[in-house]
Formats: structure tokens, sequence, C-alpha cells
């Protein structure tokens, strides 16, 4: 996918109930400017408020980079890469209601890497790769690299890359639990539409509720979790939803889910 407009540094666009961004600077190697941060919080806001839209992915134009991170060029000026609007890109310290996933075409560094540890999955091609290089540049990973790497890798090696700045790459990512699936070079969105539409096929707010506790779960413990979603969980149970299910498993035909 090689996609180029100027006027256009984040691209939105609805398949079937999928929301699509892509990330649209490939001359700039998908470099993260102010600009994309406002453009993609805006994007990212009207995904979540769309109710045709189940699962979000996102991805980098051209096939050599899903993300070089924040653009430090443009730093220059003084002005913050990161306004109030989600951090970088808009992705790193914003809670999704959705599922999202990243479609990684080719490396992911810094803020690249940062906004695959904002994902829920993670589907990367071949040739991708991942690293937080921040410290040979004279920064931090301040994105929530240093802080949500080692709960996604085994700490000592999130460690050896934050430290050494040295990237890995998608099979190794994979042997990790960093990344959920490996395609193909070229393979990474198609994979990640996949994985979204397998997704798709299961109740809206089911699918809603199993996302907040697992990942809550993962900070506050599996008790505290379940106390703190238990008002939606009834609300999954009490839905239309969780009729229709056992209703279309008796009849032997696919759900038609209402997210009701």
């Amino acid at each position: 996918m090689t996609v180029d407009d100027s006027n256009q540094r984040v691209l939105a666009e609805r398949r079937g109930s999928v929301g699509l961004l892509t990330i649209n600077r490939p001359a700039a190697r998908n470099a993260i400017s102010r600009a994309v941060t406002i453009e993609m919080a805006s994007a990212i806001e009207e995904f979540e408020a769309d109710g045709r839209v189940r699962v979000m992915v996102v991805t980098g134009a051209g096939d050599k980079a899903f993300c070089a991170g924040a653009d430090l060029k443009s730093m220059k000026d003084g002005r913050p890469i990161v306004p109030e609007l989600g951090g970088l890109a808009g992705f790193t310290s914003r809670t999704f209601g959705k599922p999202v996933i990243a479609a990684v075409n080719g490396f992911a560094l810094g803020g690249g890497t940062e906004i695959c540890l904002a994902c829920d999955l993670v589907v990367a091609d071949e040739r991708a790769s991942f690293g937080l290089p921040e410290v040979r540049r004279g920064i931090v990973a301040a994105a929530g690299g240093v802080e949500k790497l080692s709960r996604r890798i085994p700490p000592a090696v999130a460690l050896e890359m934050i430290l050494t700045g040295e990237p890995i790459t998608a099979q190794r990512a994979f042997d990790l639990g960093l990344v959920n699936r490996v395609t193909p070079n070229g393979g990474a969105l198609g994979g990640a539409l996949e994985l979204a539409d397998l997704i798709c096929k299961g109740a809206p707010l089911a699918v809603r509720y199993s996302k907040a506790v697992a990942r809550l779960s993962s900070s506050i413990g599996e008790t505290d979790a379940l106390k703190e979603f238990d008002s939606l969980r009834r609300e999954v149970f009490r839905s239309q939803d969780a009729a229709e299910g056992p209703r279309a498993f008796a009849e032997k035909r696919q759900p038609n889910w209402t997210g009701q």
C-alpha cells in the first residue's frame, strides 16, 4: 500500500465493521508530528463513537515503515509533538473501548513500537522490526515504551532493548509474545483485517467486556478487575445478544448481533 497526499496525514476508512487508520507520511517513514497526532486523535474519536465500527486497525502507508517514531525534525520549533489528545499519535495514553490491532509493515521504532504497545493485538510481516532507540538520541521512550514493554515481554529482555536501543525482528517479537501473528512480506494489513473479522464474529458487548477485564486484570488483579466491571458483566448477560447466541447455536445458524 503506497499512499501519499500531503493534505491528509492520517487516512480513516471504514471497511464493514472495521475502522482502518493509516499514518500517511511514507516519505517521512510515517514519523509522528504534532499534526499527525491531532488528526489521528480526531479519527479515533469518530471510530469510537461509530456503532458500526467494532474493531480498529492502525497501519502505516508505504512498504518500508509502520512508523519511525516521533518526527525529531518537527521538534526544532519548540512545539510539543504530543498535545493532550491521547498521547503520541493519539494512541499511547488513551484507553480504547474497542479492540485495536496494529498492522506492522516494515520497521516500528521508538514511537512506532509504543503505538504497538498501546494496541491490543499486533500483526507484523516478516521483515518488520521493533525497537526503542531513544537512548541513542539522548531522550527516553516516554510515550509508554519504558513502562509497558516489560509487561508484554520478559522484563530482562525488555530492559536490554530499552538500554541498548537495539531492535528485534518480527520472529523474535513473536517468540517473546509482543506479536500475535507474522505474515509474509506485505501481508500485515491483510492479516490484521482477517483477525479483525474473527473478532467481529463475537457479540459486541461480550467483546468489549472481555477486553476490559483482561486489560485491567493485568494491572490490578483478577478479583479487583471483576469487581470494577461487575455492572458491565450484568449488562452483557441481560442483553439481547446473550439470548441470541444460544438461540443461534440451537438453530444451527450464524448469530445476528445487535450490540444490545
